[in-house]
């Protein structure tokens, strides 16, 4: 992904951050938006963000997603400068859901499918700790829930003869957007159709403080069994059934 943008970035000053479209290609909602009473906001690695983020947005109940850079230290980093491993910060995306619809432990359940938390700074062919997993959370009381999915994870993992979950887990105050043409890039026009996450097919089961409010049909739009299965689906959200 690195050498590809090479191209778009000779194109184009990549310090203009204050030039990003707030509003969601998808979704058509603020990308800035902060989270109301009924709202709370997660902050996922899972490699390369560009198909992360689409991970996220099909689901039923977010409310915006946005990519951008986290976990590390500079502030304002550029794309070059986090790629670069002198930053500290991870791709990540930035979700907010409506909790009503959608609980945590369902985006929970995304993260952990859709990429593999056993590899260590990198996701498939894509190297460096800007691509390690992590989660990222604001607040206090979403760790306890985060950390026993973790848990029940590993233990499904080791069913499977998998090695041990590498993510990091931590509290953050600060999360950084990224460029305008990173945002929502598998929906945008002429975008190369790309994702580096390697999913393990492991399913992640009930766990303590999990309440699941999407049903199978949902998660049957994601076959973790055809690689980088989100590439081969459609940019709209999935409709949840009544």
């Amino acid at each position: 992904m690195f050498e590809f943008l090479k191209n778009i970035m000779n194109n184009e000053n990549a310090s203009f951050k204050s030039d990003i479209n707030s509003i969601h290609r998808i979704l058509n909602t603020d990308i800035k938006k902060e989270p109301n009473s009924q709202e709370d906001e997660i902050i996922f690695g899972c490699g390369c963000f560009w198909g992360a983020e689409k991970c996220f947005w099909k689901l039923p109940g977010v409310v915006t997603t946005s990519v951008g850079y986290a976990g590390g230290d500079k502030k304002n980093p550029t794309y070059y400068e986090v790629c670069s491993g002198a930053t500290g910060h991870s791709e990540v995306v930035r979700v907010i859901w409506n909790k009503k619809e959608i609980d945590i432990s369902d985006l929970l359940k995304m993260f952990w499918e859709c990429h593999d938390p056993t590899q260590k700074n990198r996701q498939g062919n894509d190297t460096g700790t800007q691509y390690r997993s992590a989660i990222y959370y604001k607040k206090e009381n979403n760790k306890k829930i985060i950390l026993s999915s973790r848990e029940q994870y590993q233990k499904e993992l080791i069913k499977k003869n998998m090695g041990l979950i590498e993510t990091e887990i931590k509290m953050i105050d600060t999360y950084y957007y990224a460029e305008q043409y990173h945002q929502q890039y598998l929906a945008s026009s002429g975008s190369r159709q790309y994702c580096s996450a390697s999913p393990t097919n492991v399913k992640l089961g009930e766990f303590y403080g999990s309440n699941f409010k999407l049903k199978d049909d949902i998660w049957e739009n994601f076959n973790w069994e055809v690689d980088k299965c989100v590439l081969r689906s459609d940019n709209n959200p999935i409709k949840k059934s009544i």
